[in-house]
Parts: structure tokens; sequence; C-alpha cells
């Protein structure tokens, strides 16, 4: 993957990722059984992305910001240790900014990653802005960084992997499993 010196700049500054759930984290597709129940499917790149935020960035927070109401949704952000969760939630900036005031971050220490039109007002408002291969046309030209990944194929993985190489922590990354 090359990484332009713009998108290596931006993400140098990162301590929030900060993410939409449908369409980035999962593919898009959610499956409703006849008793109400959802299922969504996760990638295991994804998911072994937030190990390592939490063994070699610690200091970096991590949110969700959904339109949906999902338990699936609050149970794996409470399985890999998310720190901000907001669901229901069609207006992000409000949610990014209270993340923000909490954490005292600056807007331009934000990554978001989006897939579609409601995402845009926060795309086009972060420090790091990004979404995945297969989002709208009219997403993907707002943004600082179009992942090679598909939804819910290791997008968050992908961008964690550019701000830790931005931040000089993907060599200890690969120092630690290549011994």
């Amino acid at each position: 993957m090359k990484i332009s010196k713009k998108v290596l700049k931006k993400a140098k500054k990162i301590k929030l990722i900060a993410s939409d759930v449908d369409g980035v984290l999962t593919d898009g597709r959610i499956i409703i059984l006849n008793n109400g129940e959802e299922i969504k499917f996760w990638d295991v790149y994804d998911g072994f992305a937030f190990t390592l935020l939490k063994d070699f960035a610690k200091h970096m927070k991590t949110a969700w910001i959904t339109g949906r109401v999902s338990p699936q949704v609050s149970g794996r952000a409470e399985e890999i240790g998310i720190h901000y969760l907001y669901q229901k939630c069609m207006d992000k900036i409000s949610a990014i900014s209270e993340i923000l005031r909490k954490e005292d971050i600056k807007t331009d220490e934000v990554a978001f990653i989006g897939d579609d039109l409601v995402d845009l007002p926060v795309l086009l408002k972060c420090g790091f802005s990004c979404c995945p291969k297969n989002a709208p046309n009219d997403v993907k030209k707002s943004v600082d960084y179009v992942t090679t990944a598909e939804s819910g194929r290791g997008v968050f993985r992908e961008v964690v992997e550019v701000i830790f190489k931005s931040q000089g922590i993907w060599g200890k990354v690969l120092k630690k499993y290549r011994s």
C-alpha cells in the first residue's frame, strides 16, 4: 500500500479513531431473523486492529458512531473495548464534539471512517478522513484516504496501519510478531 506524504502528515496527529459501523466495520448487510435478532459479519483483521491499538497505542481513543441500534454492536464494542459508543445517532458531529470536549482532543487529531452521505459532515471536519473503496463516489471524492479494502473486509485495520506507520509504531508491531 502506497501512502502519500499528505496522508502520513494528517495521520501522524491522530489521537482518536472514530468510525461508523454498518458499511465500514461490517459489509453493510444486515440479516434480521424472524425473532428480530440481527446478524452482522465482523472481520477478524479489524478485530485484531483493536488488539494492536491496546498493545501499541494505549493513548489512542476509539469511538463508534452509528445511526442504527443493535445489541450485537453493543456487545462487540464491549468485547473489544471501544471507549465511546453512540447508537441511533444521525448527528455525528455532535457526538464527535462531545468526545473532543471530554478528552481534550482537537479536531485535527481525529480520524473518522465513514461510508455514506450521513458521514460527510464529520468526514469533512475531522483531521484525517477515510472511507472504504466501495463507498459512493461523492464520499470517496471528499476524503483524505480511500482504503484498498471494501466494507467489512479490514477497512479499520488498514486505517490503523496507516496511522501506525505515520506515528512510527508499525515497526514495533512487526518486530514483536517477527521475533
